[in-house]
Order: C-alpha cells, then structure tokens, then sequence
C-alpha cells in the first residue's frame, strides 16, 4: 500500500426510492463507510457520495398508489434513507438524488456527446403494452409462463426455476403486475446505445484488476453470446428525463442512476470549491472505486464504463462488488421477521453490532453473509465487550482511584506494545484490500493477547500490595495503551465506540496513533462503553419485522348469509394451526368432466398453488383472473382425479351463484395473512 497521499472517491450503489432501507442495503453502505474511514484515517485525501436513485416506472406508479406526485414521494424516501444511514454512522460527503439539476445536466451531456460519436441509433420494436393502465410494461411488471423450462409465475425477463434470460415477448401467458391484464403487442421507436462497439475496449478493461476474478469470469459469458445493442429509452408515462429532442421518450432509469454518482459529486464539488474534471476527466489520475451488489453488475461492468468511454469522461478504477444478506441461513422473508428495515433495526439494537458484525464476515468475494442472530450476539458479545472493552474495564478504576487518573510514565513490556504496533501493516493492507473479516480475526487475536497480560500480572491482586503499587500502576497503564492501539484499528469499523474511547483517551485517534504510547498521560473517568446484546431485543426485533397487513374477516352471526348451523366446538389449538393467505387467482380454467370445480393457479406472493374450487357455478374462469381470494395455505395436498390440489380457497356466501371473493383494488397483497 502506497504511504503517499492518494486522491479517491468512492461510492456506494443508489437506494432505490420506493421502499425502506433494509439490512441488506446496510450490508453495501457499511462496507463502503468502513473502506472510507480508513483510507481517510491514513491521511488520503477521500470523498464518498451517494444518492437516491428517483426515476423509473416502480417510483411513479407508488406515487399514484400513495395519491402524491413522484416528487413528492422520492423527497420524502431520500430523507428517511439518509437519516437512516446517518444513524448507522454511514457518512457520506454528499448524498444527493437522482432527480436533480446536476444529474439532467451531465445525463444529456453524456448522451449528446454518444449520439454525436455515432453510438446512438433508432430502431421501431414491439414491446408488451397494458391496454387498460395504456403504458408499455417494463420487463419486471410482466409476469408468465417461462419460455425454456414452462416454470408459472416468473418475471418478464428472467426465470427463477431454470436461470433462463429472455425478452419478455417470449413469454407464455403473460400478464399485467400493474393491472393483471393480457398485454399486447405495441410498436415503438426506442434510443439504443451501440455496446458491441466497445468490446475490445471492455475486454482490456476487465483484464485490468478493476474486478474480482469471478466477475469477471461471468461477464466473460456475455462475450461468448456476443454483446447486443442497448435500449435506453423508455416511452411515457415515465417518471424520468426526457432525451434531448425526442418528445415523451425518457432516459431508461439505468442511463441516469450511474450518472448519479458523477451528479452527486458535482454537487458536492459547486458547493466546496472541488475540482470535478480532477475525478472525473479522461485523464484523471484519481482513484474511482464504486461498491455494489451482485445484482447490479452488469449495468456497472459493461454498460457503464462503455458509457463513460464514449462520452470522454474516465472508467472506474475499480468496481467492488460483494454478495447478499441472509438471515439465520435463508432468503430474508417478511413473513418470518428476518426481512428487517435499518429502522426496525435501530429501534432494538446498537448500530455498531451490525457494522462489527458485517466486517468480521466481510471478504473480497462475492459470497452472500449470512445474519445469524445466535452468533452474531455470541460474537459481540464475546469479541467487543468480552475482549476489546472488558481490557479498559480491568484496568481504568485503578488508574482513576489510585493513580489520580494519571498514566504510568513506564512500559512495562515494551516487546508487548511492539508485536500490537507491527500487526498494523497486516491490519493495513486486510482493510485495503476489504479483508475485513482478516482484520477483525488479527484484531481479536491481539485483543487475547493483552486480556491474557492482564491475567498473568492480575492488578486486582497486587493493588492490595503496598510494595507493588508501581507495578499495578505500569501494568494499568499498558493495558489501557493496549486498548487505545485495539480502537485505533477498529475505529472505522466502530466509529462511535471509538469516539467514546477517545473521549476516556483525552486524546484523538488517527491510523498513526498506533505507532505512539501515552505516558505520563492524563486520562478521563472510564464509562461503560458498550452493553452486551439481548437476545430478547433481537427476538423483539424479529417480532416487529413480521407483517400482518392482511385485512381482519369478521361475520356477523345474525347475518341472513350464515345459513347452515355451525360444526362442533373445537379447541382453539386446533383452529390456531390454520394459516389463511391472501391469493392471487393467475390463472382459472375448466375442469374436463367436473361440474362444480374449477381448477386454480393462486399466487401466494413468490410461490404458485394449484387448487381445484368448487365455485363453477358462481363465476366463469375469464373472470376470476386477477381476482384475490382467502386459502387455507398449510391443509396438506390431497391426490383427486383431476390432479393434486394444494390447498384450500374460501369465499362467503350461501352458495350456489351467490359466492364472492375480494376485488385486487380491497388493499389485500398476495401472501398476507388474515388473522
């Protein structure tokens, strides 16, 4: 690692401005602080911006849902999103949005300049289009049969089941998320930027170190197929910046969000005197590093650098790229709390567990961390109460009570201090290299090492000795300088913990700090520093993380509508193992040689249940399509005739032509459970 001052700016990917930040924002925001805390406490000159990424179809179509304009919505989610990150001690130097002045600027900068090169063309398409909601269908709002493997229920442009990539055209039985309607097939002249003309360009840079190897061994695939054209227009309605001479067609969401990182930097640079082109120029000798998700890999590794090329402007030196967060060994799941917002989060818990936490699982791959949360109390409080605090804990009353709060002006074991001070450069080059989990291991080691110094000299017993008050003293001493050069190396990891350290110090911490011994020093009455975690809190918070947003069903027992006497009494245990669901009838058709049933395809938000309904002789398949209904999602599946029914569906109603299911606008989501 170079000892000269550097110039870098670094970024994190753009939160996405409908929906809260979670933990597996968290995961990327963390590693990006942590990176930056550092290279900022070895003395480089270092900026980190970020943004929230305001425009597309998701955005605007939330905003008609809430009855506010898109405006409105994306100011009020770029608040909470940056006050949320704020309270984890995420500190960026500006965090900005997308939809902004600077952004429209540089978005139609870089596209004239595109177009002017002659990497822009027009061509017409045929694109899905919902006839009812009368707007075209990004992929995502496209939902279907897949084209490869026949798998129900997947998205406009990929399969889930089978990995399968395609356009949504391609697909069987597709239907409006919007609306729930049979789209149809619309022309359109749409914008594309000419990426094939950039391949020997992004081959080079690939090869350059700017990626992990595996990315870049999966980008490698898109070569083999051949890199296609991009389309990046989008037809209105579209929440978005209008492309330059092209009337009610908008910049695609992924043309302006990366440019949001060079917008919010600009705003940045306006506002202090920063010189932009010194970052962003095509012949920068900055440092340009972006962290971002698996997901999102492409979009950076491909079509943004080729963007940036072709517009004169510089490619990233590097694109960090890390995995996804699980929660005790599965996909986050709302339903069992473990999809939990950073703000549930921070009702229970202390920030600076999860960041401890991130870092000492934290790698240079891609591979996702899992959140389990009997280990992750098991390791804070073993690794940052148990070890780093519990050193200062030991050791400061004494030199409070006994030494007037006054620091020995010997070292005891100066080999000691020397093995805690050459750790650095292994320390040093793990955070650079964002081994933090390397780090956190050589950190905690050391931590033994002086709780074990501690224990073989034992002050508690030698204070009780006159003689030995001295060497109480020399042992106390070092202990506390011990800790002191432990939060110099965690300092980025736990910012606020350190502050507090520093506080009790009487002294400020820098990556050099390691390096010197405070002798003869005054220091401050020691305060308890961190709580051990409650797993009680965790379980609370697990709790709050459930969604219940199913509506209630009552019945009126006088109702005309409840004719039949009611069953025998059962034990409330018994009903209490029925879990109803909202569903989402997909699909409804006729049973061959059945005169009652109807056969169902019920989503149940992610996963797809087939059911045969004795309900033909209330409603035609065509009708039910869109509709919700209750089901009993967890009866066992019964082998009929027909096929394997998976589960049960309730209307209410006397039966025969008078039964009635709920109507998509009632507010009910598929998956939710009616309590």
């Amino acid at each position: 690692m170079s000892s000269q001052p550097r110039k870098i700016l670094v970024t994190s990917a753009l939160p996405y401005a409908n929906g809260s930040i979670h933990l597996g924002h968290l995961l990327e925001h963390i590693q990006t602080d942590i990176w930056t805390r550092f290279q900022r406490m070895c003395g480089h000159e270092i900026y980190s911006v970020c943004a929230d990424d305001a425009h597309g179809t998701p955005v605007m179509l939330k905003a008609q849902e809430l009855g506010i304009t898109p405006e409105e919505m994306v100011a009020r989610t770029r608040e909470e999103h940056h006050q949320d990150l704020l309270d984890f001690f995420v500190e960026y130097d500006n965090y900005h949005v997308t939809h902004s002045d600077e952004n429209k600027e540089l978005s139609e900068l870089i596209y004239n300049r595109l177009n002017d090169a002659g990497y822009i063309s027009k061509r017409t398409i045929s694109q899905l289009y919902d006839p009812e909601k009368n707007m075209f269908l990004p992929d995502r709002f496209v939902k279907g049969t897949c084209p490869s493997c026949g798998a129900e229920d997947q998205n406009g442009d990929s399969c889930d089941n089978c990995g399968a990539t395609y356009d949504p055209t391609e697909m069987k039985n597709p239907r409006s998320v919007v609306s729930g309607a049979t789209p149809v097939l619309k022309d359109s002249e749409h914008f594309f930027f000419d990426l094939p003309q950039f391949s020997d360009m992004l081959h080079t840079w690939l090869k350059s170190d700017a990626l992990q190897n595996e990315i870049t061994n999966k980008l490698e695939e898109w070569f083999e197929k051949g890199l296609q054209q991009w389309d990046i227009s989008r037809d209105a309605p579209y929440f978005g910046f209008e492309i330059p001479g092209a009337p009610n067609k908008f910049f695609y969401v992924w043309v302006d969000a990366p440019v949001g990182y060079m917008a919010s930097f600009k705003n940045l640079c306006d506002r202090t005197g920063i010189n932009f082109d010194e970052y962003w120029g095509a012949d920068s000798t900055a440092e340009l590093y972006h962290f971002i998700g698996k997901d999102i890999t492409y979009f950076h590794c491909l079509f943004w650098p080729a963007m940036l090329e072709g517009a004169g402007f510089r490619k990233p030196t590097g694109v960090n790229v890390h995995g996804f967060v699980t929660v005790n060994g599965a996909k986050m799941s709302k339903s069992k709390g473990t999809f939990i917002k950073g703000r549930t989060y921070l009702e229970h818990l202390n920030p600076e567990y999860l960041r401890y936490y991130f870092a000492s699982k934290l790698g240079a791959n891609v591979s996702d961390i899992d959140l389990n949360f009997e280990d992750f109390a098991q390791k804070v409080n073993s690794d940052l109460v148990g070890k780093v605090v519990n050193i200062a804990s030991r050791c400061a009353s004494f030199i409070t009570k006994r030494f007037d709060g006054k620091l020995s002006d010997n070292v005891l074991e100066p080999e000691l201090v020397a093995e805690f001070q050459n750790a650095q450069a292994s320390i040093s080059q793990a955070f650079e290299e964002r081994q933090y989990h390397k780090a956190v291991r050589e950190i905690m080691a050391l931590a033994d090492k002086a709780n074990q110094f501690i224990d073989t000299n034992a002050p508690w017993v030698t204070i009780k000795d006159e003689s030995k008050q001295a060497f109480t003293h020399d042992v106390c001493s070092l202990g506390i300088n011990l800790f002191r050069i432990l939060m110099v190396y965690l300092k980025p990891v736990v910012p606020k913990l350190a502050e507090q350290a520093e506080v009790f110090f009487n002294d400020e911490l820098n990556w050099t700090s390691a390096q010197s011994v405070l002798t003869g020093h005054q220091i401050n009455k020691f305060k308890a520093l961190m709580q051990r975690v409650d797993m009680d809190k965790v379980n609370a918070m697990v709790d709050d993380s459930k969604e219940n947003l199913a509506p209630t069903v009552t019945i009126d027992p006088n109702s005309p509508l409840v004719k039949d006497p009611i069953a025998e009494t059962i034990e409330f245990d018994d009903f209490a193992k029925i879990d109803l669901r909202i569903a989402k009838i997909i699909v409804a058709e006729h049973v061959e040689k059945a005169d009652k049933l109807l056969r169902l395809e019920l989503d149940l938000g992610g996963e797809t249940r087939q059911v045969f309904a004795g309900i033909k002789s209330a409603y035609q398949p065509e009708d039910l399509v869109g509709k919700l209904t209750v089901m009993v999602a967890n009866l066992a599946p019964r082998k009929m005739r027909f096929g394997l029914s998976e589960g049960m569906v309730l209307a209410a109603g006397p039966g025969g032509k008078d039964l009635w299911i709920m109507e998509p606008h009632e507010g009910a989501q598929p998956g939710m459970k009616v309590k």
